[in-house]
């Protein structure tokens, strides 16, 4: 039966008998009780999955990581950022669709491999920890768990000059497995037999 139909019925009811009869509510019971039932069983569900997840849902909604997906997706996007931010106005117009083609799809392979290392729970926990500096430094950002406070993943970019080559830009990364210690290549991409510009000018 319908809320407003019941309301009504109620109402004439009590008016008719001048406010000395009122309805039982037992003839409503069924329907109220199966909404109330739907309700509870709608919030029980809800907290065994947040339970039985380890609280999955929670971390995921504070950080907004609904998956291992969403974790890769966002870090992609502030790779982007970050890297676009690094060349700057005299760099980045000159280099960014080879960037875009060739190292973006690698450092997505990068972070997929740090995302394959954690449950899904303490990807909120990975956060970009450094930003992009400029001048002649290699960083571009850093992976880092707040949890433990340590960087997971360096991405660093090196200016190169082989001899009689020009100027290339190496892209490359390292993990905190060996202590930052090796290369691990992205790619490179050729700029000029004349110098670049500083990072960010």
């Amino acid at each position: 039966m319908p809320a407003w139909l019941r309301k009504s019925f109620v109402v004439m009811v009590t008016i008719l008998t001048f406010g000395l009869v009122t309805p039982s509510y037992a003839i409503f019971d069924d329907n109220s009780n199966s909404d109330k039932n739907l309700k509870r069983d709608i919030i029980e569900h809800s907290n065994e999955d947040t339970h039985s997840s380890g609280g999955v849902s929670a971390i995921s909604e504070e950080i907004g990581y609904s998956s291992k997906e969403d974790f890769i997706s966002r870090m992609l996007s502030e790779a982007e950022i970050q890297s676009f931010t690094k060349f700057g106005n005299k760099i980045k117009p000159v280099i960014e669709n080879e960037f875009s083609e060739v190292i973006l799809p690698n450092i997505e392979k990068a972070i997929q491999l740090v995302a394959e290392q954690y449950p899904e729970e303490d990807l909120g926990y990975l956060v970009v920890s450094e930003c992009s500096s400029g001048g002649y430094s290699e960083k571009i950002f850093n992976i880092q768990n707040e949890k433990t406070d340590e960087d997971v993943i360096r991405f660093h970019v090196r200016r190169d000059q082989p001899p009689q080559q020009g100027y290339w830009f190496n892209f490359h990364y390292h993990t905190h497995h060996d202590k930052f210690q090796e290369h691990h290549e992205l790619g490179s991409i050729y700029w000029d037999k004349n110098t670049p510009p500083k990072w960010m000018s």
